[in-house]
């Protein structure tokens, strides 16, 4: 029986090596889309901004932890979209139906990570502030 997944024939990198690569490849993506991502770049600067009342609200150190890594992930899900996007806009540049399905299914992605974060965010603050 064949397998029907292609393998690469470029030798592979193991163990701590491989592991440094894709520390550097990873951050090559954070540089990719630092320049060439806007909205990234605006949620890199909410992160920064709501990191910051995240750690001197006065909550348990598990909300601190959730409202932060409910920020972080919505960069998460925009360097997604974002990669969706290149990957797309270099198959078809041209206008295509499927194109835009797609597009629109990632942002809607990023749209509703910031809805869940949003909330997350409004529950913290009425406990915090109004609930006391």
């Amino acid at each position: 029986m064949t397998n029907n997944i292609e393998k690469s024939n470029k030798p592979g990198k193991k163990g701590l090596l491989r592991i440094w690569h894709a520390f550097l490849y990873s951050l090559s993506g954070l540089r990719t889309a630092l320049k060439n991502e806007i909205a990234f770049r605006q949620e890199l600067f909410a992160f920064v901004i709501l990191t910051v009342i995240a750690i001197i609200l006065p909550v348990s150190s598990t909300m601190k932890i959730l409202l932060i890594v409910s920020i972080i992930s919505v960069m998460i899900v925009e360097l997604l979209n974002s990669a969706i996007e290149t990957i797309v806009d270099k198959i078809s540049p041209e206008y295509s139906d499927s194109a835009k399905r797609a597009k629109d299914m990632g942002s809607s992605a990023v749209f509703l990570t910031i809805v869940c974060a949003t909330v997350i965010w409004i529950y913290v603050l009425i406990k915090v502030f109004i609930l006391k």
